[in-house]
């Protein structure tokens, strides 16, 4: 099973404690994440179930690249990281 972590920028907002969470894309381990912590979806995802603007995820040390569907492959022992983006100037 995958372990999720969250940063400690989203650690403020919202509890999200570190899971280990079934799936074999983001997309099915992220909607397992948010059945057993339901307050951390609106942190992550937006209104069309993309990732947010600025939340970025890492799995196993790459950035996950489908944003819209989550299809990024996962396996039994990646890590993944949940972290809030930095952006303005």
């Amino acid at each position: 099973m995958a372990h999720v972590v969250f940063t400690s920028h989203l650690l403020r907002h919202v509890r999200c404690p570190e899971s280990t969470v079934p799936g074999n894309t983001l997309a099915a381990v992220l909607q397992g994440l948010f059945d057993a912590q339901p307050q951390v979806r609106d942190y992550v995802l937006d209104e069309q179930g993309e990732l947010r603007k600025h939340v970025v995820v890492f799995i196993d040390g790459r950035r996950a690249l489908d944003r819209e569907r989550l299809t990024d492959p996962v396996g039994e022992a990646s890590e993944i990281y949940v972290l809030q983006a930095l952006t303005g100037g």
